[in-house]
């Protein structure tokens, strides 16, 4: 069942690795030459680029894919906020495991509600983003507790 469950973390992972980079090439035509590269904490841009840096997430997340792949490899050489033992060893992996995943996921969908605001407030200043930035931020906390807990049952 474990199995079963990485692996569609995988692929909805890789997918949406995929889907921000097709989402980029597709839509970077219709970019002006000047797009907006920060936002304020009111959303409102703050720094200005080159369009050629809206390459720059889809980048990103691809090495960060990569690393979280490599570290997916060896589990071992995680932090643990908890010993290791012989007995606990196997459910610990496996919560490690599970949680990068997650947290890739929920990165990705970081990167692309940035992305795709943007692409639209590049067009139109009074956009607004799909998902609040701080909806994002407290999913990523929110799991970090979830973990802990975890973490605290299996130890």
């Amino acid at each position: 069942m474990e199995n079963i469950l990485l692996l569609i973390f995988d692929i909805l992972n890789f997918g949406l690795l995929v889907f921000l980079w097709w989402f980029s090439i597709k839509n970077y035509k219709a970019l002006p030459e000047t797009i907006p590269i920060h936002f304020d904490f009111d959303g409102k841009a703050d720094n200005f680029g080159n369009k050629k840096i809206f390459y720059l997430m889809p980048a990103v997340l691809t090495v960060i894919y990569f690393l979280f792949a490599f570290l997916l490899r060896i589990p071992e050489s995680a932090n643990y906020p908890v010993l290791i033992t012989e007995e606990n060893e196997n459910a610990q992996f496996l919560i490690m495991v599970i949680f990068m995943r997650w947290l890739f996921l929920l990165v990705s969908l970081i990167f692309l509600n940035s992305q795709d605001y943007m692409l639209r407030y590049s067009v139109n200043d009074h956009a607004k983003p799909r998902v609040a930035f701080s909806t994002l931020l407290f999913s990523i906390i929110g799991s970090l507790v979830i973990l802990f807990i975890f973490v605290g049952l299996f130890k």
